[in-house]
């Protein structure tokens, strides 16, 4: 929002980093950036690209050399909650006051109040990152009579439409993020959790080793390029027609529609299955976010740049640069006329319908379930990626998972003390 009387004595560059940088969403930001400065005389923003698997060492580096960005979007929330906990970013509520806290869906900056009554960012979007995606030709065709909600059916579908050239899932089994945040959501699907309300280590369990053994037993049904996906390979698979089974976002409907148009008519989604009907979907949301590195300059601008990304003609641009993959959480633009008229957004309501529901319940290591605390030590546990060394160490090396859930329980706690 443009604040009466604020603009840039001389010549002043604001910096801002982001991990979704897609050419769709590029031409939304400039936008967005081209209209403050236009707001703002004076004043220059330049976009700086990083990335899921780079942002931490390229933050690190930032804030050790003390030349941190004015503003960060996109990062996951326990990645926040570890900053925050180190000092290296601000407090966001006077930004969210200028937004309107009211506007803000409830509970849509929950995770981000790690010390009461304090929010160390404020949530940009919402993300269902861990949707099952299916292809509902390939069900019919090999009869597949439902979207499966058991690890057993999915097996069993996935076993029916596997072949001639099409595999059953994009599961992935590198060392890598992705590895390591789906692995804690199948723990979650089998009764499990990492952390204990307490924020002990409960990795060494039953629930856990059933995670492990049947993570590794859908080995079969990935592609042999498995073992180096990252989220952008495991979207591809699917959004090529090469696996019948997805595990994503939303990005994958423009991604279907733009690119494989052949199967747009064909496709839907549902959280992910659980090893029984007894146990809830969990699904994961990274809690897109936007932040303020403590040592940024020129904060007054900082805070009226932040505040502007929510500017509901900009901020719906942003959404639909990626429709379906970063949701509102402003209750005014996600019933506003403009955005619901997006292209993607009316042909697959049935699904955004899906995603936003699962996302609005998500949760991630940062914060496991509502009966957890925010967790400081999340972030250093995943960029650590023990967690995926663990599943390559049952899955690829043969290792019995109790083995792999001790070793890997005892790595964490050295975490924690680190």
């Amino acid at each position: 929002m443009a604040v009466p009387g604020l603009s840039a004595a001389a010549p002043t560059k604001l910096r801002w980093w982001s991990t979704q940088s897609s050419p769709e969403q590029l031409a939304a930001y400039r936008y967005q950036i081209e209209t403050f400065e236009a707001a703002h005389p004076g004043v220059e923003v330049v976009f700086e690209r990083t990335s899921d698997e780079g942002y931490a060492a390229q933050l690190a580096a930032a804030f050790a050399g003390g030349n941190v960005p004015n503003l960060v979007t996109h990062l996951p929330s326990f990645a926040v909650a570890d900053y925050w906990n180190a000092g290296l970013i601000l407090p966001f509520d006077d930004v969210i006051s200028s937004i309107g806290a009211e506007r803000f869906n409830e509970g849509a900056n929950r995770v981000y109040e790690i010390d009461e009554g304090v929010h160390a960012a404020a949530a940009l979007g919402n993300t269902a990152a861990n949707m099952l995606w299916i292809r509902t030709d390939l069900m019919e065709k090999h009869g597949v009579d439902a979207i499966p909600t058991t690890w057993d059916e999915l097996r069993d579908a996935c076993s029916r439409m596997q072949g001639r050239g099409i595999y059953g899932a994009p599961l992935p089994y590198a060392r890598n993020s992705m590895t390591t945040l789906v692995i804690i959501g199948f723990i979650h699907q089998a009764g499990g959790s990492v952390f204990s309300p307490d924020l002990e280590v409960t990795l060494d369990s039953d629930e856990a080793e059933n995670a492990l053994e049947f993570y590794a037993s859908m080995r079969e049904f990935c592609p042999a390029g498995a073992t180096g996906y990252s989220w952008g390979e495991a979207l591809s698979a699917f959004v090529s027609g090469a696996t019948a089974t997805g595990l994503y976002a939303g990005r994958v409907l423009i991604n279907v529609t733009r690119q494989n148009p052949r199967i747009a008519d064909h496709i839907t989604c549902a959280t992910y299955p659980t090893i029984s009907a007894d146990v809830t979907p969990w699904t994961f949301n990274d809690f897109p976010s936007v932040f303020i590195p403590a040592d940024a300059a020129d904060l007054d601008l900082t805070r009226a740049f932040a505040a502007w990304l929510f500017e509901p003609e900009g901020y719906i641009r942003q959404l639909h640069a990626t429709p379906g993959h970063v949701l509102p959480v402003v209750s005014d633009v996600a019933s506003d006329e403009r955005y619901l008229s997006n292209e993607v957004i009316a042909r697959y309501p049935t699904e955004i319908e899906r995603l936003s529901a699962a996302a609005a319940a998500g949760q991630n290591l940062g914060w496991e379930t509502t009966a957890h605390p925010s967790n400081p030590r999340a972030g250093a546990v995943v960029n650590s990626g023990v967690l995926a060394e663990m599943v390559q160490r049952v899955a690829l090396n043969g290792e019995k998972p109790r083995d792999a859930l001790k070793t890997t329980a005892s790595r964490i706690e050295r975490i924690l003390k680190a």
